[in-house]
């Protein structure tokens, strides 16, 4: 008998605009362990921390309960993939030496149970916002990176939560819509012109808008973005026959 595959992104982990942290943390940990024994792998879209930064020897405190359960199921033998976001690009080497996990830094194309799979976060695509793609240049360069890390974790994480929780309240203000169509919604645009050249994709699933969605591209492709575990607590399975959108109910068992 097959095991599951899952998705979920966007948990912020340590947002200083969230009111409930601890809480989070501790919902989030107990739906891995509700899954442990079903998943063949569990895919992490990025974004899992509200900031994450990785010096030579140091790295945020917090987090040691998911931390905890992401070691827990790499020793059980689940695969445990992640991508980074955002939010969390400067993951290194912790994250894989301590916690086993598979770290991407890319968008990957991955066959599953015999489908195609895209995987994102999904920054940067198909967004025409010049500002953002200036910040997230910064963010990726080496140089900068370099420099960043000159600086005092006692400075560097706390300039990086604020930051981040000033993105979040700004993004909040606008009001933007939660979603936009398929003519004006980035990731939908994108995976459009993807499949243009890469037919053979069955599944594009994405992160980062903080929205569900699910729709069909083609007569075989199907788009997911996965929400949020901030208040929406949704993921994605896979069954290696049905793909399905689910919302994290504290006490219902989990497929």
């Amino acid at each position: 008998m097959m095991k599951n595959v899952y998705f979920l992104s966007d948990a912020h982990l340590g947002s200083l605009a969230v009111p409930h942290q601890r809480m989070q943390e501790r919902r989030l940990v107990r739906f891995l362990d509700s899954i442990k024994e079903k998943a063949a792998a569990i895919y992490l879209l990025g974004d899992m921390f509200d900031f994450w930064y990785e010096y030579r020897y140091v790295v945020p405190k917090g987090f040691t309960r998911f931390l905890g359960k992401l070691s827990e199921l790499t020793d059980m033998g689940v695969e445990v993939h992640y991508f980074t976001g955002n939010h969390d690009i400067w993951a290194y080497e912790y994250l894989e030496k301590e916690c086993g996990v598979i770290l991407h830094k890319k968008p990957e194309t991955t066959e599953i149970y015999g489908k195609e799979f895209f995987l994102a976060h999904g920054d940067g695509m198909g967004d025409p916002n010049k500002s953002f793609k200036v910040i997230r240049a910064i963010f990726h360069n080496k140089v900068c990176q370099w420099l960043f890390s000159a600086l005092h974790p006692r400075w560097g994480v706390s300039f990086g939560l604020t930051w981040a929780k000033h993105s979040y309240i700004k993004h909040k203000e606008t009001d933007e819509p939660t979603y936009m169509g398929e003519e004006r919604e980035h990731l939908v645009l994108f995976a459009k012109d993807y499949i243009e050249e890469h037919p053979n994709i069955d599944y594009f699933i994405f992160g980062h808008r903080h929205i569900e969605l699910d729709i069909k591209l083609e007569r075989h492709t199907r788009l997911m973005i996965l929400g949020d575990w901030i208040s929406q607590f949704t993921y994605a399975v896979f069954d290696g026959e049905h793909m399905f959108l689910e919302e994290y109910i504290e006490g219902e068992s989990q497929p």
